[in-house]
């Protein structure tokens, strides 16, 4: 798990980026998400994966459009999560709306934090839409990731669908599984396609092949 110190350093670099100079402001908006990442039945969705998210766009933020933004819906794309639910980026970007305006980010990075966010909840992207693609490939950084991590990975989002059955959640993960593999791509930019999409795939192909799916949608 990150330091928080670490994470807040981020938020606080994000901020500046947006001329948001108010410590009171930064640790108290920080205080929020944190909260949320932090909540009871969070074992995989939590600020360790955003942590990772936003290592990731860090390597591809030469290829960016607005970065400010990509990052901004890497913060916000998980804020609120309920396995059970079927609108959470729908009331991610609806929180990430709120607390934008409250910081009177302007409308247009507002708008195009909302689209990356919602680009999230079928995992595809635009050919043209480089943004969007750095988010996913950033988000699905962890398919590709040494098998031990993969492990932790599986068994952590396992735990937030514990309420599901073994057999649904292995018909649910299979499903999740094929509709990956069977892209032409796992990862939209050529830095993440050559560095984790072989591991990636690997990684799948492994879990299909195991009696027990440890998986998660």
């Amino acid at each position: 798990m990150p330091a928080l110190e670490d994470l807040f350093s981020k938020w606080c670099s994000l901020l500046l980026q947006l001329e948001i100079k108010s410590t009171k402001i930064t640790e108290n908006t920080f205080a929020l998400i944190a909260k949320e990442y932090s909540q009871t039945g969070r074992y995989y969705h939590d600020l360790q994966h955003i942590f990772h998210v936003l290592e990731t766009i860090k390597i591809l933020e030469n290829l960016t459009n607005q970065l400010t933004s990509v990052e901004l819906a890497a913060w916000f794309h998980d804020v609120v999560y309920d396995s059970k639910a079927q609108d959470n980026e729908e009331k991610s970007a609806m929180y990430a709306t709120n607390l934008m305006k409250s910081l009177e980010i302007d409308s247009n990075t507002i708008a195009n934090v909302n689209s990356l966010i919602l680009s999230t909840k079928l995992h595809q992207a635009d050919i043209n839409d480089i943004d969007s693609q750095i988010l996913l490939d950033a988000d699905l950084a962890i398919l590709g990731s040494p098998v031990q991590q993969y492990l932790t990975y599986a068994k952590n989002v396992r735990q937030e669908y514990a309420w599901v059955s073994d057999r649904d959640y292995q018909n649910g993960r299979r499903r999740f599984l094929e509709q990956f593999l069977q892209r032409k791509r796992i990862y939209y930019t050529d830095a993440m396609f050559e560095k984790l999409e072989q591991s990636a795939r690997s990684n799948l192909t492994a879990e299909l092949r195991t009696d027990t799916i440890n998986f998660s949608i």
